[in-house]
Protein backbone atom coordinates (compact mmCIF):
# COMPACT_ATOMS: atom_id res chain seq x y z
CA UNK A 1 0.00 0.00 0.00
CA UNK A 2 1.05 3.28 -1.09
CA UNK A 3 1.69 5.90 2.14
CA UNK A 4 2.49 9.43 2.36
CA UNK A 5 5.53 10.59 4.21
CA UNK A 6 6.69 13.54 5.74
CA UNK A 7 9.70 14.12 7.91
CA UNK A 8 11.75 17.10 9.22
CA UNK A 9 15.23 18.31 10.36
CA UNK A 10 15.32 18.03 14.17
CA UNK A 11 15.65 22.35 14.09
CA UNK A 12 12.65 23.07 11.91
CA UNK A 13 9.85 23.57 14.47
CA UNK A 14 10.80 24.87 18.14
CA UNK A 15 10.07 22.19 21.08
CA UNK A 16 7.14 24.34 22.39
CA UNK A 17 5.24 24.51 19.17
CA UNK A 18 6.00 20.79 18.40
CA UNK A 19 4.38 20.20 22.05
CA UNK A 20 1.63 22.49 21.72
CA UNK A 21 0.18 21.05 18.47
CA UNK A 22 0.33 17.71 19.93
CA UNK A 23 -1.48 18.73 22.71
CA UNK A 24 -4.71 20.14 21.22
CA UNK A 25 -4.32 17.17 18.60
CA UNK A 26 -4.58 14.81 21.62
CA UNK A 27 -6.80 17.52 23.00
CA UNK A 28 -9.35 17.15 20.14
CA UNK A 29 -9.22 13.56 19.49
CA UNK A 30 -11.00 13.38 23.15
CA UNK A 31 -13.59 15.20 22.47
CA UNK A 32 -14.22 14.15 19.17
CA UNK A 33 -15.00 10.42 17.80
CA UNK A 34 -12.44 10.32 15.10
CA UNK A 35 -14.30 7.54 13.19
CA UNK A 36 -17.41 9.32 13.31
CA UNK A 37 -16.19 12.47 11.95
CA UNK A 38 -18.55 14.21 9.44
CA UNK A 39 -16.41 15.50 6.23
CA UNK A 40 -16.74 19.34 7.59
CA UNK A 41 -15.07 18.10 11.06
CA UNK A 42 -12.69 16.06 9.23
CA UNK A 43 -12.14 19.49 7.35
CA UNK A 44 -11.90 21.75 10.25
CA UNK A 45 -9.37 19.16 12.37
CA UNK A 46 -6.70 19.00 9.47
CA UNK A 47 -7.66 23.13 9.31
CA UNK A 48 -6.57 23.90 12.96
CA UNK A 49 -3.71 21.52 13.33
CA UNK A 50 -2.59 20.45 10.19
CA UNK A 51 -2.39 23.60 8.58
CA UNK A 52 -0.90 25.52 11.65
CA UNK A 53 1.99 23.19 11.14
CA UNK A 54 2.40 23.24 7.36
CA UNK A 55 2.33 26.93 7.63
CA UNK A 56 5.38 26.87 10.44
CA UNK A 57 7.14 24.32 8.52
CA UNK A 58 6.71 27.05 5.34
CA UNK A 59 7.83 29.81 7.93
CA UNK A 60 11.49 28.75 7.45
CA UNK A 61 12.74 27.71 10.70
CA UNK A 62 15.60 26.53 11.46
CA UNK A 63 18.51 25.80 9.89
CA UNK A 64 17.10 24.76 6.64
CA UNK A 65 20.58 22.75 5.56
CA UNK A 66 18.04 21.39 2.78
CA UNK A 67 17.72 25.16 1.11
CA UNK A 68 21.38 24.04 -0.51
CA UNK A 69 20.45 22.41 -3.59
CA UNK A 70 23.75 19.64 -3.33
CA UNK A 71 22.64 19.02 0.33
CA UNK A 72 19.02 18.67 -1.44
CA UNK A 73 20.76 16.56 -3.82
CA UNK A 74 21.77 14.04 -1.22
CA UNK A 75 18.84 13.36 0.30
CA UNK A 76 17.09 13.29 -3.40
CA UNK A 77 20.04 10.85 -4.49
CA UNK A 78 18.78 8.23 -0.42
CA UNK A 79 15.44 8.42 -1.75
CA UNK A 80 16.05 7.24 -5.54
CA UNK A 81 18.68 4.68 -4.27
CA UNK A 82 16.69 1.83 -3.44
CA UNK A 83 13.91 2.76 -5.59
CA UNK A 84 12.44 -0.53 -7.59
CA UNK A 85 14.54 -2.40 -5.10
CA UNK A 86 12.78 -2.02 -1.63
CA UNK A 87 10.08 0.54 -2.41
CA UNK A 88 8.35 1.75 -5.30
CA UNK A 89 8.94 5.96 -5.45
CA UNK A 90 6.63 8.55 -6.66
CA UNK A 91 6.22 11.82 -6.30
CA UNK A 92 8.51 13.44 -3.23
CA UNK A 93 10.31 17.18 -2.62
CA UNK A 94 12.85 18.41 -0.66
CA UNK A 95 11.55 21.73 1.22
CA UNK A 96 14.39 23.63 2.80
CA UNK A 97 13.84 21.96 6.33
CA UNK A 98 11.03 19.46 5.38
CA UNK A 99 10.67 15.82 2.57
CA UNK A 100 7.42 14.93 1.43
CA UNK A 101 7.52 11.20 -0.39
CA UNK A 102 4.91 8.76 -1.61
CA UNK A 103 6.38 5.67 -1.10
CA UNK A 104 5.15 2.02 -1.82
CA UNK A 105 7.14 -0.58 0.52
CA UNK A 106 8.16 -3.58 -1.68
CA UNK A 107 7.63 -7.50 0.23
CA UNK A 108 10.37 -7.90 2.86
CA UNK A 109 10.76 -3.94 3.77
CA UNK A 110 8.51 -1.94 5.74
CA UNK A 111 8.23 2.24 6.07
CA UNK A 112 10.01 2.31 9.32
CA UNK A 113 13.03 0.29 7.78
CA UNK A 114 12.82 2.60 4.80
CA UNK A 115 12.22 6.01 6.85
CA UNK A 116 15.61 4.91 8.96
CA UNK A 117 17.64 3.99 5.90
CA UNK A 118 17.06 7.95 4.48
CA UNK A 119 17.84 9.52 7.02
CA UNK A 120 20.76 7.68 8.84
CA UNK A 121 22.47 7.94 5.13
CA UNK A 122 21.64 11.49 4.63
CA UNK A 123 22.46 12.11 8.29
CA UNK A 124 25.63 10.86 8.00
CA UNK A 125 26.45 12.18 4.66
CA UNK A 126 25.15 16.03 5.44
CA UNK A 127 26.73 16.04 9.07
CA UNK A 128 30.06 15.25 7.27
CA UNK A 129 29.62 17.92 4.90
CA UNK A 130 28.65 20.26 7.27
CA UNK A 131 31.34 19.68 9.54
CA UNK A 132 29.39 18.79 12.31
CA UNK A 133 27.63 15.90 14.33
CA UNK A 134 24.58 15.22 16.35
CA UNK A 135 20.82 14.60 15.60
CA UNK A 136 19.89 15.88 12.16
CA UNK A 137 16.39 14.74 11.45
CA UNK A 138 13.59 14.83 13.64
CA UNK A 139 12.88 11.29 15.33
CA UNK A 140 9.16 11.63 14.71
CA UNK A 141 7.70 11.52 11.00
CA UNK A 142 4.34 11.79 9.95
CA UNK A 143 3.06 8.72 7.48
CA UNK A 144 -0.28 8.39 6.19
CA UNK A 145 -1.80 5.59 4.39
CA UNK A 146 -3.18 6.49 0.67
CA UNK A 147 -6.71 4.76 0.98
CA UNK A 148 -7.75 5.31 -2.71
CA UNK A 149 -7.13 6.74 -5.98
CA UNK A 150 -8.43 10.24 -5.15
CA UNK A 151 -6.26 10.48 -2.08
CA UNK A 152 -3.29 9.45 -4.20
CA UNK A 153 -4.08 12.17 -6.79
CA UNK A 154 -4.80 14.65 -4.17
CA UNK A 155 -1.16 14.19 -2.04
CA UNK A 156 0.58 14.27 -5.84
CA UNK A 157 -0.41 17.46 -6.24
CA UNK A 158 0.26 18.49 -2.55
CA UNK A 159 3.29 17.74 -3.56
CA UNK A 160 3.85 19.24 -6.15
CA UNK A 161 2.22 22.43 -5.21
CA UNK A 162 4.20 22.61 -1.41
CA UNK A 163 6.92 24.74 -3.07
CA UNK A 164 4.83 27.55 -4.08
CA UNK A 165 2.82 27.50 -1.23
CA UNK A 166 5.66 28.09 0.52
CA UNK A 167 6.74 30.64 -1.14
CA UNK A 168 9.38 29.54 -3.57
CA UNK A 169 10.64 29.61 -7.11
CA UNK A 170 10.26 26.42 -9.06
Amino acid sequence: MWCFVTFRLADSLPRAVVDEIRHQREEWRRTHDLKELSREERAEFHRRLSERYENLLHAGSGSCVLRDPVNGDVVCGALRYFAGVRYLLDEFVVMPNHVHVLVKPLPGHGPAEILHSWKSHTANQLNWRLGRTGQLWQHESFDHLVRNDAAMEAIRRYIRENPQRAGMRK
